[in-house]
């Protein structure tokens, strides 16, 4: 007879009901609207490294 293991509680996996696998790309619409909005918060900066890692993706 196979008695209970009272010191394991059952655990939910950490993924359980959540979509996984790779994300959606970017549409040019939300790149354009990204970049607009790095420009007229004079964020010069992320401007350049979100072009960076648009040309890394490419």
């Amino acid at each position: 007879m196979r008695q209970p293991d009272l010191f394991r509680l059952p655990q939910k996996p950490w993924n359980a009901g959540r979509l996984i696998g790779p994300n959606a790309p970017l549409k040019p619409k939300h790149i354009w609207a990204i970049r607009q909005q790095l420009k007229t918060d004079a964020r010069v900066r992320d401007l350049a490294m979100f072009n960076c890692a648009l040309d890394a993706k490419l």
